[in-house]
């Protein structure tokens, strides 16, 4: 028995779905623990692609226990169409359960107006958000008037809770950001459709991760973007409305931090940022278009495209720091293959002071930081065949080991292309 948790080691869209989906067979539960649907993990399985924004990656397993946890928020309209989608295509297995807790809060339609008008509003930088609600739904978590999936199936207290939410929201939409108001009515409506939807798969997940717990079973929990954009611990303002470091699966779905056997970094073999934001190591040149292009760096969720850059373990050597990473996993290397010179960002410098071991936490320090490269031979022979890392040409392997001895964590697992088999395993964390 194992509960394992992976975390993104940069600022998300690491590759944690193909991930999660590789070690999910060997899980009995796969819970996610916070965030919506502004997160989004793109599997590729026997040449099929599949997006989720919501449901766990495991769930193409069968016979498992997929798990929302209550640190998430989430939009039921989008949760429903994931549903339907997977049995649509016949990709929700007969076996597998899904659980939503009954606690987790619910995205409302004035929370994706609220967003969408304060980006419209704001002059000068954005953060970038994807507009999909997900702040303005943690800001009422935070100020005890959030909509939960247990006030949602409860006709009586989700009324008077619309009642009193959307008369300040529509102020706000209206006298602050002079945006359309909602309709109260027409929401009811719509959410009363939600909730027959969802009531079946409502439940205390707590319960639901002890008993596995209890039985010996395998626990997969799963982050949504990345540690650099957690919001205590990341690059704020531009960051995420949660907290994506590993203490999070904790809160976010009621496990003792007692419990953890283990804590996995997901590492793109390179650097990209979605948004807004300082980027220490991006490349605007042509070899950041060949990444971007050959990575297929879109977001799943937005389909921005996303900044490219170097390695930067600054950045992962905070992750380790922050979630107690145990080992790490790399993603995409493949996408570097010839590339006869590659660099590793070391340090930042800063007026004559260099950092190493973390972030600048004033955004204006951080923002005039200059990286501090080394400069490695790269590889040119493709690495899609390559299943143990003795099969990785010998540039490539450099590169990892340097990575290992950088942030004093070894490699458990490096993926060489995008389909499930495209894998190199050193060490499993539930075998």
């Amino acid at each position: 028995m194992a509960n394992v948790i992976i975390v993104g080691t940069q600022w998300g869209d690491e590759g944690k779905g193909k991930v999660v989906d590789l070690y999910a067979r060997h899980a009995d539960v796969i819970a996610r623990f916070q965030g919506g649907d502004n997160a989004g993990h793109t599997l590729v399985v026997e040449g099929e692609q599949s997006i989720f924004h919501l449901i766990p990656s495991g769930i193409l397993h069968d016979g498992k226990i997929c798990v929302l946890g209550n640190g998430m928020v989430i939009n039921p309209a989008v949760l429903i169409r994931e549903i339907d989608d997977l049995r649509k295509r016949d990709l929700f297995p007969p076996h597998t359960r899904l659980c939503i807790s009954d606690k987790a809060h619910i995205i409302m339609p004035y929370h994706r107006g609220l967003d969408s008008a304060r980006e419209g509003y704001t002059k000068g930088t954005k953060i970038g958000t994807t507009e999909k609600g997900i702040g303005p739904a943690y800001e009422d978590k935070v100020t005890r008037t959030g909509i939960r999936l247990c006030d949602l199936l409860n006709d009586e207290v989700f009324k008077e809770k619309l009642v009193r939410n959307v008369e300040e929201k529509n102020f706000l939409l209206t006298e602050r950001y002079g945006a359309e108001p909602c309709d109260r009515q027409q929401i009811y409506d719509e959410y009363r459709g939600y909730a027959d939807r969802l009531r079946d798969y409502a439940t205390d997940t707590s319960l639901v991760i002890r008993r596995a717990i209890e039985q010996g079973n395998n626990i997969l929990f799963e982050g949504a973007q990345g540690g650099h954009l957690d919001i205590d611990h990341g690059t704020y303002p531009f960051v995420t409305s949660s907290n994506t470091v590993a203490g999070s699966a904790c809160c976010g779905t009621g496990l003792g931090p007692t419990e953890i056997d283990a804590v996995l970094g997901i590492c793109k073999a390179y650097t990209t940022r979605v948004g807004g934001g300082p980027f220490m190591t991006e490349l605007t040149d042509e070899i950041g278009d060949m990444i971007q292009q050959k990575g297929k760096e879109f977001g799943a969720t937005t389909g921005r495209k996303r900044r490219c850059g170097w390695l930067d373990t600054v950045l992962v050597k905070q992750s380790v720091r922050l979630s107690g990473i145990t080992g790490l996993i790399v993603t995409k290397l493949d996408i570097l293959t010839g590339l006869d010179r590659v660099k590793i960002c070391v340090g930042y410098s800063l007026n004559g002071e260099t950092y190493t071991e973390h972030v600048p936490a004033d955004i204006t320090n951080f923002e005039q930081c200059r990286p501090i490269y080394e400069e490695m031979d790269g590889w040119t022979e493709e690495i899609g065949e390559a299943r143990t890392i003795a099969d990785l040409p010998s540039g490539a392997r450099r590169y990892i080991e340097r990575l290992e001895a950088l942030t004093g964590v070894g490699v458990i697992a490096v993926s060489v292309g995008p389909g499930r088999e495209e894998t190199i395993v050193v060490d499993h964390p539930f075998v």
